[in-house]
């Protein structure tokens, strides 16, 4: 049987790489599985553009990025890590040159994204704009939907947030692809799949029985809920509880701090102040 293989751009914008680091830290699989090893039986990607990581740079990579969107229409997935500069033409950011000129990620996403089977946004800052795009954003940061929408690209978008997000929505993500094709994620209104995505922290939460008692923690380092010291638990969806960090080793609230909703679309402006208590009132996202 001839193996499906599924080229994979990963541009990155306005952000910290952060995302990179995490996805390249995954244990199972391991990330040189999923992409040198057919993890799914007759299905393999093949990451050709990635700035971090590969060796080639110059012209010659930018003419790759060019051959994958003009000859492999439909046919590759494009991820997006980090916001995207649109002020002033996007001149805040670019990857590279084309002709002499600055080709900058605004313009490389717009031309990508149009021809890719689908883009997969990765982290809060690709998703939604993140810390990028905190107040005033002199920059225009945006996240890919949003770019999309302003350009009328209608190519579907997975987001997957998180600042940064678990290797493992990402590893999952793919799977499920690979396994079951593009349609294969259920997702909520903000795009994210409901399989990592999908229930709250607070639900999981290993101090939801201090929360039911009333027994609240006064500044970080106490004993029971921190929800008065600023957790966002109470409306932030995330597995995070159940699946853990480090390889299952521990995660926010396990090492004392405060859930800090970096999941959600209005990260890291509407979960400002980090440590202080926020209410339902005060809410203004679609998650409400």
């Amino acid at each position: 049987m001839d193996t499906k293989k599924y080229p994979v751009i990963w541009v990155q914008g306005a952000g910290c790489t952060g995302c990179s680091v995490s996805v390249l830290n995954a244990v199972s699989p391991r990330i040189q599985n999923l992409l040198l090893d057919e993890v799914v039986p007759g299905h393999q990607l093949n990451l050709i553009f990635h700035a971090t990581i590969m060796a080639g740079q110059g012209e010659p990579v930018i003419e790759v990025l060019k051959d994958t969107e003009k000859n492999r229409k439909g046919g590759y997935i494009l991820v997006v890590e980090g916001a995207i500069p649109t002020a002033e033409g996007g001149a805040y950011g670019s990857i590279g040159e084309r002709g002499g000129q600055h080709l900058t990620i605004q313009q490389s996403v717009e031309e990508l994204g149009k021809s890719a089977l689908l883009t997969i946004a990765l982290g809060t800052c690709a998703a939604f704009g993140g810390i990028p795009a905190a107040k005033p954003n002199p920059t225009g940061c945006k996240g890919v939907r949003d770019v999309f929408a302003d350009s009328g690209i209608d190519t579907p978008v997975v987001n997957l947030p998180g600042c940064p997000l678990h290797p493992e929505w990402f590893t999952g993500t793919i799977a499920a692809i690979l396994i079951s094709g593009t349609d294969a994620l259920e997702l909520d209104n903000l795009a994210r799949p409901k399989l990592f995505y999908g229930s709250l922290i607070h639900e999981n939460c290993p101090r939801r029985a201090d929360f039911d008692k009333g027994k609240f923690a006064e500044k970080p380092g106490d004993p029971g809920c921190l929800y008065k010291v600023g957790c966002k638990g109470h409306y932030t969806y995330a597995d995070c509880p159940i699946r853990q960090w480090n390889n299952g080793v521990s995660w926010c609230i396990k090492a004392g701090s405060p859930c800090l909703g970096c999941v959600e679309p209005e990260f890291p402006d509407g979960t400002s102040p980090m440590y202080e208590k926020i209410t339902f009132e005060e809410l203004t996202w679609s998650q409400k």
